[in-house]
């Protein structure tokens, strides 16, 4: 990436005082923007830095944020003060010598920045070959250009900046029926009606859902967006809808008010607007004429079972639906610093529900949801997996057509090591409410377990495309690639997961930097994680030490670990045994790995099941103790349907 000021060298020539004093700002303003994106500063020319990067897309990214921040920068700065670049990016082999960068790429790079506009970038077409499906940002052929002292014709693509009236680039057309629901503000006085506007969100994201004619992102994705000013446009750019249903509830004492607007992205035309002025005993109605309102304005068909679905009340009970909201509250917050904790609060909500009303079949769906939780917490594994199957069984006999609840009950029975009963329990939810992300991530992980890899993709694709701002989600479709040994796309879709707030992903993206041998960044990744853990993960220095010590095939440092490893089996944030297994069998020590492995069984611990995909157990694919364990998990080859 080569980058230039503006007008800089006829400043020089008119006031050189004030040229060095424009670099000297231009120099501290960028500079910290590098790192963030894995860019190295290879030196500056004048008024120009020559960026190298590990990724198109962490370039792409790092200019778009540069000129987004100088931008608004110049914007309210006085004229002589503003700073404007040119930015150009390309893609290619170079050579390294003393710190420099030299080849034809580096050429081409220098050739590029000057035909892209004031605050503009232009990349060439091996860029936009590597980025035009991951950037929200069109990317415009140019007319052909000729570069000087290129050979070889190169086609350039100017990217649309949002701030370019010139351009006649428009916002891509996402289909109408894809919809965002965002976060409900809440205007209630009383702070801790709170989470009744969160929860409202939640219902209605629920309840729109389950209309199969619509796309409904899901609520990790959407929440995101609480509290933002943002415009609708920008906000349908970044999760590719359509429309957005945007709105604001207010509670007091047994009265509510609602209002709700849907908004076409497109040119932010209202399709459809309503207030409701209801006691709180009506909030049932309030969200079946909400979806059926945005599904007639969509011109969608509400089919009979749907609309009876949609349409159903979940329970007569003031009290235990407003227990109900504060649960599904409290688990929304599971992926910040005190995950057990919440999921604990979450599930006294939900018992709180289901007690003041004992058919509230919802209710019982997430206390299973709960418990499934706290089993891949490493929580009593057995007794939870046993109450979640238990409790989404009373939900499912009250509501044989729950989506949640096959899908909290899919998840128990796969953890429980029944594969069968769990596909046809991730299929049925799948049926029911095709915008699950959470069923579509459940069947994909059964389809990867079979190593039926194409399948697999489809559906966790599937889940991203439902729930695209998902640090999690993100993250599985990173290990879904490495499974299939494809480490850069991995790494690539790890990075991005971090960027959306997943700061665990870091360790993963440690992990396959020591994969492709770059032992270099995969030391100053774990160091990072290491840092950011360290507060509520005693032993991460442990971990990132053992991890080093693998990845670099140093088995006395990792042996000498090994004990301490073996300590934290069992404990909150501790280690498997199914990962202890795995560290046995990498140190040629295949009688304690098999050890391990029954202690991991007879935990019921769920990473037992990706041994399937593991390449730690590759080395004994074909023993019989290995094909008998795969038999008593439901993965065997007859277990498996052609």
């Amino acid at each position: 990436m080569y980058t230039d000021i503006v007008g800089y060298t006829a400043l020089t020539q008119s006031n050189e005082a004030k040229a060095m004093e424009m670099l000297d700002r231009h120099n501290r303003i960028l500079r910290p923007f590098f790192p963030r994106f894995h860019g190295r500063e290879v030196k500056t020319m004048g008024d120009s830095f020559l960026i190298e990067f590990e990724s198109a897309l962490d370039a792409l990214k790092c200019a778009m944020e540069i000129q987004s921040y100088l931008h608004d920068y110049n914007v309210s700065s006085k004229e002589g003060w503003k700073i404007e670049l040119r930015i150009g990016i390309h893609l290619g082999d170079v050579i390294h010598e003393g710190g420099d960068v030299f080849g034809d790429a580096v050429n081409i790079a220098s050739r590029i920045y000057p035909l892209a506009e004031p605050e503009g970038v232009c990349v060439s077409d091996q860029i936009f070959g590597q980025v035009r499906n991951k950037t929200s940002y069109p990317l415009e052929k140019m007319a052909p250009q000729s570069l000087k002292n290129v050979q070889f014709p190169i086609d350039v693509y100017k990217v649309a900046m949002p701030w370019d009236q010139s351009t006649g680039a428009e916002s891509p057309a996402y289909a109408a029926n894809r919809i965002a629901i965002l976060p409900f503000v809440s205007m209630s006085t009383n702070p801790d009606d709170a989470f009744f506007a969160d929860g409202m969100t939640e219902e209605i994201i629920s309840t729109v859902s389950g209309i199969s004619g619509l796309k409904v992102i899901s609520r990790t994705s959407v929440m995101g967006y609480k509290g933002t000013a943002k415009k609708v446009r920008e906000i349908g750019k970044e999760l590719e809808v359509g429309s957005v249903l945007e709105g604001s509830f207010r509670k007091a004492g047994n009265r509510i008010r609602v209002t709700t607007q849907l908004i076409k992205v497109a040119d932010d035309e209202h399709l459809w607007a309503q207030n409701y002025d209801r006691n709180l005993d009506d909030v049932f109605e309030v969200q079946s004429d909400v979806a059926k309102q945005v599904a007639e304005a969509l011109r969608v068909k509400i089919l009979s079972p749907e609309r009876e679905r949609v349409e159903k009340r979940p329970t007569d009970s003031t009290k235990a639906y407003t227990s109900y909201l504060k649960g599904v509250y409290l688990y929304g917050k599971r992926t910040g610093e005190r995950p057990l904790e919440v999921v604990r609060e979450a599930a006294q909500s939900f018992e709180e529900a289901v007690k003041e009303d004992p058919r509230f079949a919802l209710g019982y769906a997430w206390l299973a949801t709960c418990s499934v939780k706290l089993a891949e917490f490493s929580v009593e594994i057995g007794a939870n997996l046993e109450k979640a199957k238990r409790i989404s069984a009373k939900a499912l006999e009250l509501d044989p057509e729950l989506a949640e609840g096959h899908s909290t009950n899919a998840w128990a029975l796969m953890y429980s090591y029944d594969i069968r009963g769990a596909e046809d329990g991730f299929k049925k939810a799948i049926q029911l409410k095709q915008s699950n992300a959470d069923a579509h991530n459940g069947y994909h992980f059964i389809l990867l377990f079979r190593h039926r890899w194409d399948e697999a993709l489809e559906h966790i694709e599937a889940a991203v495309t439902l729930d695209p701002l998902s640090p999690l989600l993100c993250g599985v479709h990173a290990w879904d690639y490495y499974y299939r040994g494809d480490y850069r796309k991995a790494l690539e879709l790890c990075k991005r997961s971090v960027d959306l707030g997943g700061s665990s992903g870091r360790a993963s993206i440690a992990f396959l930097y020591g994969k492709m041998k770059m032992f270099e960044e995969m030391r100053r990744e774990y160091k990072a994680w290491v840092e950011l853990r360290k507060d509520f993960l005693p032993l991460a220095d442990t971990y990132a030490r053992a991890n080093i010590a693998y990845l670099e095939d140093d088995k006395e440092t990792f042996r000498r670990l090994m004990p301490e490893l073996e300590s934290q089996v069992g404990k909150e944030h501790g280690t498997d045994a199914c990962g202890v297994a795995s560290d046995y069998f990498y140190l040629g020590d295949n009688e304690k790995g098999y050890e391990w492995l029954e202690r991991s069984y007879s935990r019921r611990e769920p990473l037992l099941l990706w041994v399937t995909v593991n390449t730690d157990f590759d080395g004994i694919r074909s023993d019989p103790r290995y094909l008998d364990l795969l038999k008593r998990l439901g993965l065997d080859q007859t277990a498996m349907p052609a």
